[in-house]
């Protein structure tokens, strides 16, 4: 079952139970998929990380705006972003944590021989594409700047 097929089927259970926060996030991301499917052209199916990337996406886009609400003094707001986000963080795999992010950056810094803050874009555009998925753009930017530095 495709991520897409596996989407839709969500959002029928998610009808079901009454899910409202749930069944917006997932409506949401069926719309932006089949934008993205028409696209590409007609029939054209999504490959599982293409959808992952959209998902990412929402995610990103869902915590920008709960900070946003939440800088605002508009709790209520925030907590339905990030009620959609959760709804959403279930289809992306685990994200690594602080330690793991850590080791693989600094696998990645000594077999690319980086020494300085200057060989930054070398590294990241390694670490971009390695960690993609696993852990935030700004994590490991802040974590390749850090190790680096130290």
């Amino acid at each position: 079952m495709t991520l897409f097929e596996q989407i839709n089927e969500d959002i029928k259970a998610a009808m079901k139970a009454r899910e409202k926060e749930k069944l917006e996030a997932l409506r949401n991301l069926k719309k932006l998929m089949l934008e993205e499917r028409a696209a590409k052209g007609a029939g054209t199916e999504l490959s599982d990380s293409e959808s992952l990337k959209l998902i990412q996406k929402l995610v990103k886009q869902g915590k920008d705006s709960a900070d946003i609400y939440t800088r605002q003094d508009r709790p209520e707001l925030a907590e339905q972003e990030l009620a959609q986000v959760a709804a959403l963080e279930v289809y992306l795999p685990r994200q690594m944590s602080d330690a793991e992010l850590t080791a693989a950056v600094r696998e990645i810094v000594e077999s690319t021989g980086a020494t300085s803050v200057k060989d930054m874009g070398r590294v990241m555009g390694i670490a971009s594409k390695t960690l993609a998925g696993k852990a935030d753009g700004k994590d490991i930017a802040a974590k390749v700047k850090e190790l680096l530095n130290g």
